[in-house]
């Protein structure tokens, strides 16, 4: 017999949703990377690569982390762009959350700011609309 745990995160995750989870990580490293070059320049990515990656590395464990608990990748996600936006945004803001904390934390030292926090939030909300709305117009 399963376990309550296995129970509850099998409702979470459905195999058809994995295309969607590669459509989200590359959409919030995409716009996190965006904005690491706009505050240190595009040579920044080759000459502090780990400083690069400590900084993505909180919003993509946020997002590891609160998108299966939300449902992100439940059945029916990946069956619409309808049913998948929604998804998305509801579980980008407990991610974002997660992510300001690790990211405020010393074994990330990058501090949180509430206008940073405000662009994120927003930036990296429209970023998983703009990725689960191309997926499903371009792929589905």
């Amino acid at each position: 017999m399963a376990s309550s745990e296995e129970s509850f995160l099998a409702r979470r995750i459905d195999a058809e949703a994995f295309p969607l989870a590669v459509v989200d990580v590359l959409a919030l490293s995409a716009v996190l990377t965006i904005g690491v070059i706009n505050h240190n320049g595009v040579e920044y990515l080759s000459t502090a690569p780990i400083a690069w990656l400590l900084t993505l590395v909180p919003f993509l464990v946020g997002w590891a982390v609160a998108s299966p608990l939300i449902g992100a990748y439940s059945a029916g996600a990946a069956e619409s762009a309808k049913a998948a936006i929604p998804l998305a945004i509801r579980a980008w803001i407990p991610a974002a959350v997660i992510g300001f904390v690790l990211r405020a934390s010393p074994l990330f030292s990058g501090g949180f700011q509430v206008s940073f926090g405000v662009v994120v939030l927003l930036v990296g909300g429209v970023a998983l609309i703009a990725g689960r709305w191309l997926f499903f117009a371009l792929l589905r």
